[in-house]
């Protein structure tokens, strides 16, 4: 049974997108009239957000906040705040304005509201470090904690990437630090856990679009979960470390933690495996330093003292003010072992396994992560990296016989061997394990005011044939005639001109042109351009279901297991206009078959629509004997802006 002690801090936390209009009520709710508005020169732009907030709240503003809190600094502040008469503190900025507020607070006992604009976390510890003389002392009061925090989403859009990767690793050194601290119990685990894990998934994710709102918004809720655990414990080593070099040799606060920390973790990881191994499965990764080294260098984030400006000859005076006054820490410190840990980070040489003596799968994926650390497209290590650990789990977990590898290579060999110009087996194959639908999802889920996407399919040939609207694009294939009336428009409904729109489809025996060389020329097939109103027509057949070419590896897999190889009935578009986004979907036959088991996944419901049947006139008076089908039907695409 595990014996603990837990202390929480009281805050007051608000949390989302826009809250920033939330700030004057917040410095009434704390009996404040006058605000000290406190920020640094590079944030003008949240500043002023955040001064139009205020509105007549405003006393004053003291914009020189700095790294590492010298007391200089924090004395001309105190002078504009007694001058203004101040009676609250609201900042705007990240470790280096938040750390100004709370030295502020605690010579003042002013109440604080902090809008942070990083992920350092600072502004829900009641831990201040200020530099005197070069030298960083840090110190814990209830007095330092702030009142309240806005965590408004959209102050940290503008963060620049390599700000928002190592502001975030900072964030997770507080959360690394947290597992294996002497005060550590099961609810600062949970959250330290957590954190880390949110960091993990979402660094990527915005290393690949750095406007990505929801990675930006699980960086800061891991932010302020990884500051609460810096709150509730205490710190070892890394935190030591990156005081020491940044309040005596005046290297950079975030950039110095996300150096640090894998050499942090590899020294302490002999005396903290069980921290470790929660770590690593946290950070997904065998190993958890050497992990947290390869998922910094894929970001593209720094890794070398070096290049932070840190002298070499200065290592050995780091490690022994590192060593100079007692800290709890997993691991006993010594001089020469922290001057090893430096010289490492110094040269920025990634972390080993100290316990890997011989290759094993765990060791070979480390080493082959590692072979992309230094590939210079961030979105090209990310998926390297992903799939790599995956296809290594999937092989590990599957227990995977060479026998089995081997046939794998064959089949997609053979898969490669069946694609021509007009036949793309690999995309089929994508298609019926559903990962093109996936895409598609993810991809559409961006733009939700559109007509839904849907997958491109094996089948589309690139220049159809040109097409004056009511053309009978069927060729005289037999089949039920069907007219098609067709809308282009924008989200708000205004009509798109000169939208180019390829169709395509199969007959009525389930077969694509492509797939039957006795015919001359492209039919069911064709491009036409939408006019002033955003219309076209054209007439061709009804499209039923089809099987998918069932004499490739792709049709001998799904025999394999059993599953059916048939598509719903659906008429293929690709929908271009100048200014606007590209549509590719599908328009599904309402009560046709498979709507509900369509073997490449790809029906929407928003995407079945009523071929109505008809009897009679047609709409541009063409002799139809029997029934005809008619189609109605409009498209929304978005703007490129959107």
């Amino acid at each position: 049974m595990r014996t603990f002690v837990h202390t929480s801090h009281p805050a007051r936390v608000i949390f989302g997108p826009g809250t920033v209009g939330e700030l004057a009520e917040e410095v009434r709710r704390l009996g404040g009239s006058r605000v000290l508005l406190l920020s640094s020169p590079p944030l003008a732009e949240a500043s002023a957000r955040v001064r139009h907030a205020l509105g007549d709240l405003l006393a004053a503003e003291f914009d020189g906040a700095a790294m590492h809190t010298p007391t200089e600094v924090t004395d001309a502040a105190l002078a504009v705040l007694k001058e203004a008469g101040a009676d609250c503190l609201v900042s705007v900025g990240g470790g280096s304005t938040t750390g100004l507020s709370k030295a502020l607070a605690v010579r003042t006992d002013l109440p604080q509201v902090v809008v942070p604009t990083t992920y350092a976390g600072s502004e829900v510890t009641p831990v201040l470090g200020e530099t005197r003389d070069g030298h960083k002392v840090t110190r814990s009061s209830a007095a330092i904690l702030p009142e309240t925090v806005v965590y408004d989403v959209d102050f940290t859009l503008s963060l620049p990437l390599p700000m928002s990767i190592t502001s975030g690793v900072n964030a997770m050194a507080h959360a690394v630090e947290a597992l294996y601290s002497a005060d550590a119990d099961p609810v600062t685990d949970r959250r330290a856990l957590d954190a880390i894990s949110l960091i993990a998934r979402a660094l990527p994710r915005l290393a690949a679009d750095p406007a990505d709102r929801e990675a930006r918004a699980d960086l800061l809720q891991a932010a302020w979960l990884a500051g609460t655990c810096l709150a509730t414990v205490g710190m070892g080593l890394h935190h030591k470390l990156c005081h020491s070099l940044g309040g005596t040799f005046g290297l950079p606060h975030a950039e110095t933690h996300t150096v640090i920390l894998p050499h942090a973790m590899a020294y302490n990881a002999p005396a903290a495996p069980d921290a470790m191994r929660r770590i690593a499965r946290a950070l997904d990764v065998p190993d958890a330093p050497s992990g947290m080294y390869d998922l910094i260098a894929s970001l593209g984030g720094p890794t070398s003292l070096r290049d932070l400006g840190m002298p070499e000859s200065e290592l050995g005076r780091a490690a022994g003010l590192a060593v100079a006054t007692p800290y709890p820490n997993p691991r006993e410190l010594t001089v020469e072992g922290i001057e090893a840990l430096l010289a490492d980070a110094w040269h920025g040489r990634r972390p080993r396994n100290p316990t890997a003596t011989e290759t094993t799968p765990a060791r070979l994926l480390e080493q082959v992560v590692a072979s992309f650390a230094q590939a210079p497209d961030a979105r090209v290590r990310t998926l390297l990296t992903g799939l790599v650990r995956h296809l290594h789990t999937f092989v590990s977990e599957q227990d995977v016989t060479e026998g089995e590898w081997q046939y794998a290579i064959d089949f997609l060999t053979r898969t490669g061997e069946v694609c021509s110009p007009t036949r793309q087996e690999f995309v089929l194959l994508s298609d019926v394990l559903g990962v093109s639908s996936a895409v598609d999802l993810l991809t559409n889920s961006r733009t939700p005011d559109t007509t839904p996407s849907a997958v491109l399919g094996p089948f589309y040939v690139e220049g159809p044939p040109e097409a004056e609207h009511g053309t009978d694009i069927s060729g005289g294939l037999p089949g039920t005639p069907l007219w098609a009336d067709v809308r282009v428009t924008d989200t708000a409904g205004v009509p798109v001109k000169d939208a180019v729109v390829d169709v395509w489809q199969s007959n009525e025996d389930g077969f694509y042109d492509v797939q039957l060389p006795e015919l001359e020329g492209p039919v069911l097939r064709a491009r036409l351009r939408s006019d002033a109103e955003g219309r076209l027509t054209f007439w061709s057949i009804l499209p039923s279901e089809y099987p998918i070419p069932e004499d490739g590896p792709v049709g001998q897999m799904l025999a394999a297991v059993g599953r059916h190889p048939y598509r719903a009935p659906h008429l293929h578009f690709m929908i271009d206009a100048p200014g606007h986004r590209r549509l590719i979907t599908q328009l599904f036959v309402a009560g046709g078959s498979y709507l509900d088991g369509d073997t490449v996944f790809g029906v929407k419901d928003q995407l079945i629509v009523d071929f109505v049947p008809q009897d009679g006139p047609t709409p541009d008076g063409r002799g139809v004997a029997g029934e005809w089908r008619r189609l109605d039907h409009t498209f929304r695409i978005a703007p490129l802006t959107d």
